[in-house]
């Protein structure tokens, strides 16, 4: 009998351990599927956090649609979206528009969310690329995979750059762009240069491959967010 009891005590723990829980500035919090997740945007592909997948998350996991003219993302784990033909080269600035609807809606805390450059060997175990995401508290980050995870800020700063939600549920709107010029690499919110960096200080050993690759965006875990007007220019 007791070890019926034991053994009942042990699957019902088994049943409540969360998908994936991971921790953000000291704070931890589950990674949750989408329903009806999966891209449904023609040319369009992902990959999501190798630690998410090593905990049983798949890109299915989260959703990547179309909302008329804007992209829907809503995760979900951590992932990162592009599509392969979205190539710069040399000089170049990549921007977009990312509208968190309702502020921290399925999330315990603030999340990033914003724009990738320099992908290389985007999908694969040796990928390579950066970003600079903004949060709806007026925090920002710059972090990339080379293949292993870097940091260029640490675990992120605050601009006044960076617009702040006015409270829980309600919008907040980022405009972030990543420039190339010469040898400086510059992450931009709200039109407002927020970081910048030598481009020998990102193509090193560890890091990036190059600045020249594909573009995309990048999410993390439990956001939800409308992403308009991403697009490339040339000087």
């Amino acid at each position: 009998m007791r070890r019926t009891y034991v053994f009942a005590l042990a699957l019902l723990a088994a049943i409540l351990i969360p998908t994936a829980a991971f921790s953000q500035g000291g704070q931890t919090e589950t990674s949750r599927g989408v329903a009806g997740g999966g891209v449904s945007v023609p040319g369009w592909i992902g990959k999501i956090d190798a630690r998410e997948e090593a905990a049983g998350m798949t890109l299915n996991s989260a959703r990547f649609a179309k909302d008329g003219d804007a992209f829907h993302v809503t995760t979900g784990p951590a992932v990162t979206y592009w599509n392969p033909a979205n190539k710069a080269s040399g000089d170049y600035t990549v921007k977009a528009t990312f509208k968190e609807p309702k502020y921290m809606n399925l999330n315990s805390h603030p999340h990033p969310y914003g724009i990738v450059i320099a992908g290389n060997d985007l999908g694969t175990d040796q990928q390579s690329y950066l970003y600079c995401a903004a949060y709806g508290n007026g925090n920002f980050i710059v972090r990339g995979f080379g293949p292993a995870p870097f940091q260029m800020n640490g675990r992120g700063a605050a601009d006044p750059a960076v617009n702040k939600a006015a409270a829980v549920g309600e919008p907040v709107t980022q405009e972030i762009a990543i420039s190339v010029r010469g040898d400086k690499v510059e992450c931009s919110i709200n039109n407002k240069v927020v970081a910048s960096y030598d481009k020998s200080a990102l193509v090193a050993a560890g890091k990036l491959k190059s600045t020249d690759g594909v573009y995309g965006i990048r999410f993390a875990h439990n956001t939800e967010v409308i992403v308009t007007g991403l697009t490339i220019t040339k000087p």
